[in-house]
């Protein structure tokens, strides 16, 4: 069964000529337990499509449903804050916080409640192969492949069904971006939904399902 589904979704800027649409005609179902990649062109909307499904913009046509439920009908804060991880190719760490404290204020932010917030962030730095030496270190002293495994241990502070990844290996060397590859499989083999929007085709050995953005459609790229 699907958790995340677009129907007829169609997005153009508030500037935009009426029928100048930056997406139209996106129809497609994500499912739990599978990676999945979008790939596209510089332009063809693959960010666009990532605000859209997590909530981030709402002025769009068409639907975006999680678990049959259309998102606008949702309290989008509680959507974003509980059942959405998103990670980003620029980390978005707080650079004067330690790896723990950036995961820590997550947990805090989401209202998710843990007995003890240090031990279940340092769970989750070694839960994405980290020591736990690296837990009060200042992020700004990490490798870029370190500060991205911290940025996927906060997505995952509060357990979310889906993680929608927009470049997350753009900056790291192809051994590093495997590494992560590697987090993201296993995500989704314990039963996560994650898309993975990328240029790389690297990133595709690591997924189910590769999808080809082109602004008119999201077309299954392996048929």
């Amino acid at each position: 069964m699907s958790i995340l589904e677009t129907k007829d979704v169609a997005y153009r800027y508030a500037d935009a000529e009426r029928d100048e649409y930056c997406l139209k005609n996106i129809n497609f179902s994500f499912e739990k337990g599978k990676c999945y990649a979008i790939k596209g062109a510089s332009g063809s909307g693959k960010t666009t499509l990532l605000s859209l499904i997590s909530g981030l913009e709402s002025k769009y046509e068409g639907q975006v449903l999680y678990n049959g439920k259309d998102i606008k009908t949702l309290n989008l804060d509680k959507y974003r804050n509980s059942d959405i991880g998103i990670v980003f190719q620029s980390y978005n760490l707080l650079p004067h916080l330690t790896a723990a404290e950036n995961i820590m204020l997550s947990m805090d932010i989401n209202g998710k409640k843990v007995q003890d917030k240090k031990l279940k962030a340092v769970e989750l730095i070694e839960q994405v192969g980290l020591k736990k030496s690296l837990a009060d270190r200042r992020v700004l002293k990490l490798s870029g492949g370190e500060q991205q495994r911290i940025a996927i241990a906060r997505s995952l502070s509060y357990d979310p069904d889906i993680i929608l990844a927009d470049e997350p290996t753009g900056n790291l060397d192809t051994q590093t971006e495997n590494d992560i590859m590697k987090i993201f499989r296993e995500l989704a083999d314990a039963g996560k939904c994650v898309i993975v929007v990328t240029h790389s085709e690297n990133v595709v050995r690591h997924v189910d399902d590769v999808f080809f953005l082109n602004n008119t459609n999201l077309s299954n790229a392996l048929t």
